[in-house]
């Protein structure tokens, strides 16, 4: 019976997030645009590290 009712839980609240979601759509929006930039800012920082590190490593090895 568990996975019933996590199956039915789940159901309502998907069917109450697109309620919210529909109305709450500005604000959805307002909020999406703040943060895909923060988000693209930390991502590419993340990249750039690892790109460094893998370029260190190579180097390393170079010099073995």
């Amino acid at each position: 019976m568990g996975k019933f009712l996590g199956i039915i839980i789940g159901a309502v609240a998907l069917i109450i997030g697109v309620a919210l979601l529909r109305s709450w759509w500005y604000e959805f929006t307002f909020v999406l645009r703040g943060a895909v930039p923060v988000i693209l800012i930390f991502g590419s920082i993340i990249a750039l590290l690892a790109g460094l590190a893998e370029l260190k490593d190579t180097l390393k090895a170079y010099k073995k």
